[in-house]
């Protein structure tokens, strides 16, 4: 009996030396990690401070269990969370992204902010080509003077096949007027485009009447030509350059209205928190608008102001939308979250041999 009581006392200090071995190794490690940086370990050290971690929280379950020592309980939960720290939150990163990873991620995130933008403008322009298709008046209302249209222009429109007709005219424009009237067209656009997104933080809604009152506009003033035999001449016209130009004016209003959810409906993350995540991925997509808006105005003053015939026209607008869906298709299938960067381990794996 004696003999049994000393192996199994002999057997306890055994493990007690052991785990105290352990945990001295563990501290060594943890400290090395956080004093310079998990890199700077060996990969070999590296795989024995996740197996010290493993260990450790196993017997951190087990303490908490007994419930006999809370001063053990408190240092080997000091332990685990040093540990998980630096290998899972500590995990050095790349400074700064591929751009093309940084959109396909802002873009796959951002989808449903996307669609609710295209929706708005859809649901605008039905309703705005509802309230025109009859109404001189409604046209009037809608279509604003800053688009360069007078009344008696609408008017004359509105009234008058031949008038349409010679609207779509194709006529020669000097290249000096062309390229003053692109930049005229960017920036107008850029100002609305950055309107779209900076009134997102205004809980999104001025971003949602804005998406539709672009709708409107545009509904009304298509309701124009609509009543013609044929819309070709009209979607010749418009949708070359409307093409990019709507893409870039709804990732703006996407980007808003990530923002606005953020202040919102920010769940259970402090307002601050929730938009200060929101906007990286809201900044890409207004950046990401920018070179749209420049090929929508180049196409807008280079191709609607030229001698081109409908099928030239259509082809360039036909071009435009392949390119678009086929960018927007294969990058909103990175919806998910990006997986865990796991390339450091490599580099350390790669070093050590």
């Amino acid at each position: 009996m004696t003999v049994g009581v000393a192996k199994e006392s002999g057997r306890a200090a055994s493990r007690t030396a052991a785990a105290r071995e352990n945990a001295q190794r563990f501290e060594i490690l943890l400290a090395r990690a956080e004093e310079m940086s998990v890199r700077s370990l060996s990969f070999d050290e590296l795989r024995e401070l996740g197996a010290l971690y493993r260990r450790h929280t196993a017997e951190l379950a087990a303490a908490r269990q007994r419930d006999d020592d809370p001063d053990a309980i408190r240092y080997l939960n000091a332990l685990c969370i040093r540990a998980y720290t630096a290998l899972f939150a500590g995990a050095p990163r790349r400074r700064a992204r591929p751009w093309r990873e940084a959109l396909r991620d802002a873009l796959g995130r951002t989808w449903r902010a996307q669609l609710l933008a295209w929706i708005l403008l859809g649901a605008g322009m039905m309703m705005g080509a509802s309230l025109a298709w009859d109404d001189p008046a409604a046209v009037h209302a809608l279509v604003p003077a800053e688009l360069g249209y007078s009344r008696g222009g609408l008017d004359r429109l509105i009234a008058s096949p031949e008038a349409r007709s010679e609207f779509f005219a194709v006529k020669e424009t000097p290249s000096g007027f062309k390229a003053l009237f692109g930049s005229l067209l960017f920036s107008h656009n850029t100002r609305v485009a950055l309107l779209a997104f900076a009134a997102g933080m205004l809980a999104g809604v001025p971003t949602v009447l804005l998406q539709l009152y672009n709708g409107f506009v545009l509904g009304a003033f298509a309701s124009i030509f609509l009543h013609d035999p044929s819309p070709l001449p009209f979607l010749a016209w418009i949708l070359p350059h409307g093409i990019p130009e709507l893409t870039a004016i709804s990732l703006c209003a996407a980007a808003g209205l990530q923002l606005g959810a953020a202040v919102a409906a920010p769940g259970r993350r402090p307002r601050s928190a929730a938009l200060r995540d929101a906007v990286p991925s809201a900044l890409i997509l207004f950046g990401a608008a920018l070179p749209l808006l420049g090929i929508a105005a180049v196409i807008e003053s280079f191709v609607r102001e030229s001698t081109w015939g409908t099928a030239p026209r259509l082809a360039v607008a036909g071009a435009c939308l392949l390119a678009t869906v086929a960018v927007l298709v294969a990058t909103y299938r990175s919806a998910q979250s990006p997986a865990v960067d796991t390339t450091w381990l490599r580099e350390v794996a790669a070093r050590d041999r």
